[in-house]
């Protein structure tokens, strides 16, 4: 895991629920605290992120949230009139009005358009450097795919001239695992974990990006250990004996230890699953060997009713054990 805070982008991505926007808000917590100059940006514009770091509204312009850690959220409005201005050179003031509702026309009819400006904006502050990480609350699993294979998908479509000068930039940075990687977050449930394992697939294939690491967020911990789990599966039988010994709430606490202990076995199958698919992964997503495994993190279930920024915290806390 170490490695990520070496990268200049990270994509984080994953099925929605699964903890995708408070994953990203702590990996950039980590690096911020680690003394990096950080970016952090939200690309649905639903208001996510804002609500993990507990601020206001979040808009194109970074905004501080934290010492060394800035926050955004993607308007595609906002990224055209930037691309405007730093590659076409037209000065423009105040909304695009006119051309606004043109551009909205050809990006709807031409595939990619709008996923094009949205990572442009990123490529394009990892190019300049203006900060030593750029993470990414990216589109969850479904949608990732266009959004960060928006670049080749243009590059195939125009093979000369400024359009294809300016995404062969992006595809450098883009398709540079040394620079650029993304991230999917999952839980220890079936769905999750499948569409992790598809997308774990087609990353490499149809992005030219490269998976950096799984992060299993939920996970319960075991309560018994290996010896102790042929006990536990059996422990119901003798809830009679253990209620007149102990009482009558000796029945709930078996009640309950049972049931985390089902819960945290189906998991464990859900994600034997995930790691035996990921070992056999090569870089290009198909079966073969692989020198250096993809690393796969587990985050704890926290167990708390905390929201917002606390929970962003928890979740930085075992991200930076992880990170070491």
């Amino acid at each position: 895991m170490a490695h990520l805070l070496d990268l200049d982008l990270v994509f984080v991505t994953g099925k929605g629920g699964v903890g995708k926007t408070t994953t990203a808000a702590a990996l950039a917590s980590v690096a911020a605290v680690r003394g990096q100059r950080v970016l952090v940006c939200e690309m649905d514009a639903k208001g996510a992120l804002a609500t993990a770091f507990e601020v206001g509204a979040l808009e194109f312009e970074p905004t501080e949230v934290a010492p060394g850690l800035h926050a955004m959220s993607m308007n595609t409005e906002d990224s055209l009139r930037e691309y405007l201005r730093l590659f076409v050179k037209i000065p423009l003031i105040g909304r695009l009005g006119l051309l606004a509702s043109t551009f909205d026309f050809v990006a709807d009819a031409a595939p990619g358009v709008k996923e094009i400006l949205a990572v442009g904006k990123l490529c394009w502050e990892v190019k300049e450097r203006n900060y030593d990480l750029v993470v990414v609350d990216a589109e969850a699993s479904g949608h990732v795919v266009s959004q960060i294979g928006a670049p080749r998908v243009i590059a195939d479509l125009v093979q000369v001239g400024l359009v294809r000068d300016q995404t062969q930039w992006m595809l450098d940075i883009l398709e540079d695992p040394q620079r650029t990687g993304v991230v999917v977050v999952t839980t220890p449930e079936e769905m999750p974990v499948t569409e992790s394992i598809e997308l774990l697939t087609r990353l490499r294939a149809e992005t030219g990006s490269h998976p950096a690491a799984v992060i299993a967020n939920r996970v319960l911990p075991a309560i018994f250990d290996r010896a102790e789990q042929p006990v536990a599966r059996h422990i119901g039988d003798a809830v009679p004996e253990l209620v007149a010994a102990v009482g009558p709430g000796a029945g709930a606490v078996v009640e309950a230890a049972s049931i985390i202990e089902s819960r945290r076995a189906i998991g464990a199958e859900h994600l034997g699953r995930l790691r035996t698919a990921v070992a056999e992964m090569d870089p290009s997503g198909s079966t073969g060997e692989v020198s250096t495994p993809l690393p796969i993190v587990t985050v704890s279930e926290l167990f708390s009713r905390a929201h917002g920024h606390r929970v962003v915290t928890l979740v930085a806390e075992a991200l930076d054990e992880e990170l070491g």
